[in-house]
């Protein structure tokens, strides 16, 4: 994988304001600004080159609904064929590596096991996630929008999940070989262990991350058979953010789940599931200590981003430090492998 690079005049207004929301979206800026950019992004879409140019010399930008002043600008310079200047800081506020450490590693992923589009919960079109995954380098991505049970993430029902299978395939044959767009889910765990969507539509699934979300305060002799039963279920190829926990950012902090670790790895281990090491920096999860046991029982991982967003695609760059630093062989990380590895692995 490739890490970001800043642009260079002359750039496109298009191409500035995504890549000014890309840095946006890595640095954990405002959503609200965030996507007043991108509705600029969208205002913009349709207008000729030459419109745009006429309407800045006339200083008529912001009459198209969804134009404001900082877009206005950004637009205007990038038409006249200066770098604007709104990125120029952005640049400097947020386009430096997010860790000095797993260069290495970083450059040996292939592909992401946990990202999200509005569909559920992300902020963007699976369209700009694949091509913000394209621009990164990436050979392909799971697509793993959210279950049903979880309404307050927008968790695709049967009928919603059918329809975005139908638009991953379209996505797919448009892209030919340039790049894979897996099938998944991000299932939620019932408190019985089982899946949250029928097994026959798992079934029509590349991979399937399983999570919990709910009741993570649970005892640990309730937690730990909950996740070996989710762990031992056939169709599971991923246990995603194990602990739960969160140790900064907007939703304050969240201790992590109690169970038995040693058990739920070992499980992991015999039924060929993979320990998400989980990317986001409010996560950082799971913690050292259970990264080295699952290491030391030989566990296989993903390093996932979890992205809501396209420019959170490159927050692998902080599980790949966390991997190389507590000594995960490239070739136990799901992530590093090839497409066709990556599907003959998830149906066993």
């Amino acid at each position: 994988m490739e890490q970001p690079t800043a642009p260079e005049a002359p750039i496109s207004p298009i191409d500035a304001l995504r890549r000014i929301c890309f840095l946006l979206e890595r640095g954990r800026e405002s959503s609200y600004r965030i996507d007043a950019f991108r509705r600029s992004i969208e205002a913009i879409t349709l207008v000729s080159d030459e419109e745009l140019r006429e309407r800045v010399e006339a200083g008529t930008l912001k009459q198209i609904k969804g134009i404001g002043d900082s877009s206005a600008a950004i637009i205007g310079q990038s038409v006249r064929g200066v770098l604007p200047a709104y990125l120029v800081s952005t640049e400097e506020k947020h386009g430096e590596p997010l860790t000095r450490g797993g260069a290495a590693l970083y450059a040996a992923l292939r592909g992401d096991l946990h990202a999200h589009s509005n569909w559920s919960d992300g902020g963007s079109p699976i369209e700009e996630m694949v091509l913000a995954a394209v621009e990164l380098g990436q050979e392909w991505m799971a697509l793993t929008d959210h279950s049903p049970r979880l309404t307050v993430a927008n968790g695709l029902s049967r009928e919603r999940l059918t329809q975005q299978l139908k638009r991953v395939d379209a996505i797919n044959a448009s892209l030919g070989d340039a790049f894979t767009l897996l099938r998944g889910i991000e299932v939620d765990i019932h408190l019985d262990g089982t899946l949250d969507q029928d097994d026959d539509l798992l079934d029509q699934l590349d991979v399937v991350t399983a999570s919990i979300h709910s009741k993570l305060r649970q005892p640990s002799f309730e937690m730990t058979p909950r996740m070996v039963a989710a762990v031992r279920n056939p169709r599971t190829n991923v246990l995603a953010h194990c602990t739960g926990q969160l140790v900064t950012g907007s939703r304050g902090k969240r201790p992590p789940s109690q169970f038995d670790a040693e058990k739920v790895f070992r499980a992991c281990l015999e039924n060929d599931v993979a320990v998400e090491i989980n990317s986001r920096p409010e996560r950082c999860d799971p913690p050292d200590e259970l990264i080295e046991l699952a290491r030391d029982l030989g566990c296989l991982f993903t390093i996932d981003s979890d992205a809501h967003a396209p420019g959170q695609l490159d927050m692998k760059s902080l599980g790949c430090e966390r991997a190389e630093r507590l000594g995960i062989p490239a070739e136990r990380i799901v992530t590093t492998w090839p497409v066709d590895d990556v599907r003959a692995w998830a149906k066993g």
